[in-house]
């Protein structure tokens, strides 16, 4: 969806969620400093040495999420502690063959990968579960600061709490709208992009969404009028062939 997109766009600073955790830094500090005493051919330790280094920049790259990468805190701990748990599990032996440590290696890599992708997208799943708006908190995967993911939930149990959720909706866009409105305004005065003919025009951010959603023609679909007999179906349409 669109205004999910934008409202939890964040700068790309590639990061990879396990580096926000905070036994991260303890954790692959020893494994890189121990990584020399994990396999008997010498060619297994540079290999190794670059899936430790890489790991949070090769994370953000694997991810392949069309949803910004946010996660609970919570989450980030399930995820975290799995990894230090395979992890520990995996120092914990002696030498090992030619080409067993770097194997592991990625297989614990992958796994969190694709254990990151479900926690991230399972939230958003639940966050949509709910009846109207709702917002829960998440650290950015990029950049490891706080930040939260507002949705609209379809779950509505009645007409009236539908009807409530929808309003709330708009009330919400029309506030979103007039606060982004300002900020680009401000941010017009500063700031103007010299297009490739010469004009001057505005560099407003997320112009493509409000050309598309925010001042499309109304929701019509959404005012009162139609709200007695509109379905998920016809709303879901509404909201995104704008």
């Amino acid at each position: 969806m669109a205004l999910l997109l934008c409202l939890g766009l964040t700068a790309a600073l590639a990061r990879g969620c396990l580096h926000c955790h905070s036994n991260f830094s303890e954790k692959f500090s020893f494994y890189r400093h121990h990584v020399n005493l994990k396999s008997w051919w010498v060619g297994d330790i540079p290999v190794s040495g670059s899936l430790l280094t890489d790991w949070g920049q090769d994370t953000m790259k694997e991810l392949h999420l069309a949803i910004p990468a946010e996660i609970t805190r919570e989450k980030l701990n399930q995820v975290a502690n799995a990894v230090y748990q395979k992890m520990d599990q995996l120092y914990q032996g002696k030498m090992y063959f030619p080409g067993y440590f770097p194997n592991e290696l990625r297989a614990i890599f992958r796994e969190q990968v694709h254990l990151i992708q479900n926690a991230i997208i399972e939230s958003r799943i639940d966050c949509q579960r709910h009846c109207g708006i709702f917002q829960y908190q998440t650290i950015s995967c990029t950049n490891c600061t706080d930040s939260h993911v507002i949705c609209f939930g379809y779950n509505c149990e009645s007409s009236v709490q539908w009807e409530t959720a929808v309003q709330g909706l708009l009330l919400y866009i029309n506030k979103w709208h007039k606060e982004d409105t300002d900020t680009s305004d401000r941010f017009m005065n500063k700031h103007q992009l010299s297009s490739s003919r010469g004009r001057t025009e505005p560099l407003r951010p997320c112009e493509w969404l409000r050309g598309r959603l925010l001042i499309s023609p109304s929701f019509t679909c959404l005012e009162p009028p139609h709200l007695a007999n509109l379905t998920l179906e016809n709303a879901s349409e509404c909201l995104t062939q704008h």
